[in-house]
C-alpha cells in the first residue's frame, strides 16, 4: 500500500457503515488538476497523476470487482485499466457504451478478463456480432428517457452477477451521472497541482451541487487526495 493512505482500509469502513447491500458499494474515483480538468479541451489524453497517487489508483483498482468508465474514455485514451503497478487481481471492466460505439482495436480486448459492455437494446447488428465473437459479454437495457443506459439498472445488474464493489473512473458524463442519481457510496480524488484549462470532471448541467460530508485529505508526493461520503 502505499505509505500515506491505506486505499483498502478506507473502502472497507465506509462499505462497513452503509445501509443497504442491495446494489454494489460504488467508488468514484478520478485524478483533475487544480482547477478540475480531467483533459485538455481537444480531449486528448492527460497524464495527471504523480507516481504515489498513480499506484495509489492501481491499489484502489485492485479491491474491486470492476472498473466502470464510459465509451467516450475508452475512444480516447484506449485503456488498459489493469493494476498492472500493484499485486493483485484485475478488476472486469464496465463500459457504459449506449450506441454500442465500442472499437475492435481496444486494448481492452486483449486483457484475460474482456469487458462487460453495458448498452441498450437497440439492435446493433454485426458490431455486437463482432464483440461477442471477441469475447465481450453485451448487457442491453430499456434506454432511460435520454436514450442512454439506466446506471441504476446496470449496478442492480453487476450485483445480480456477483460484483460488489464498483470502482467508478470517468469520464465527465459518467461521472456527473453516477453523482446526479446520488449512486456514489465513496469519493476519493487527486488533484494534481496544475492549470489546465480543459475538459472538467463535473458537466456544467448539473442540476444540483454535492458536498463531501467530514472530508480526509493526505499528501502524495506534489499531490493532494481528498476523500469522504456524500452528505
Amino acid at each position: 500500500m502505499s505509505a500515506n493512505i491505506d486505499v483498502s482500509k478506507i473502502v472497507d469502513e465506509f462499505e462497513g457503515s452503509r445501509k443497504d447491500a442491495h446494489f454494489p458499494f460504488v467508488t468514484l474515483s478520478y485524478a483533475q488538476s487544480i482547477d478540475g480538468s480531467i483533459a485538455t479541451r481537444q480531449r486528448t489524453p492527460l497524464a495527471l497523476s504523480g507516481a504515489a497517487s498513480m499506484r495509489m489508483t492501481h491499489e484502489l483498482r485492485a479491491v474491486h470487482d470492476a472498473i466502470l468508465v464510459g465509451i467516450g474514455t475508452i475512444i480516447a485514451d484506449n485503456p488498459q485499466l489493469t493494476v498492472r503497478l500493484v499485486p493483485g487481481d484485475n478488476p472486469r471492466p464496465v463500459i457504459v457504451d449506449s450506441a454500442l460505439r465500442f472499437p475492435l482495436d481496444s486494448e481492452l480486448l486483449k486483457s484475460q478478463k474482456k469487458p462487460w459492455i453495458a448498452t441498450t437494446n437497440k439492435k446493433a447488428g454485426h458490431r455486437e456480432r463482432s464483440l461477442r465473437e471477441a469475447g465481450c459479454r453485451i448487457l442491453k437495457s430499456k434506454p432511460n428517457d435520454q436514450g442512454k443506459v439506466p446506471l441504476a439498472d446496470l449496478l442492480s445488474t453487476l450485483w445480480g452477477d456477483g460484483i460488489q464493489r464498483v470502482m467508478v473512473e470517468g469520464g465527465a458524463s459518467v461521472i456527473t451521472s453516477f453523482l446526479e442519481q446520488k449512486l456514489v457510496n465513496l469519493v476519493i480524488i487527486t488533484i494534481a497541482p496544475r492549470f489546465v484549462g480543459g475538459l472538467h470532471a463535473i458537466s456544467s448541467h448539473m442540476t444540483a451541487s454535492h458536498e463531501i460530508e467530514s472530508p480526509a485529505h493526505t499528501k502524495l508526493d506534489h499531490d493532494l487526495v481528498v476523500w469522504g461520503r456524500l452528505k
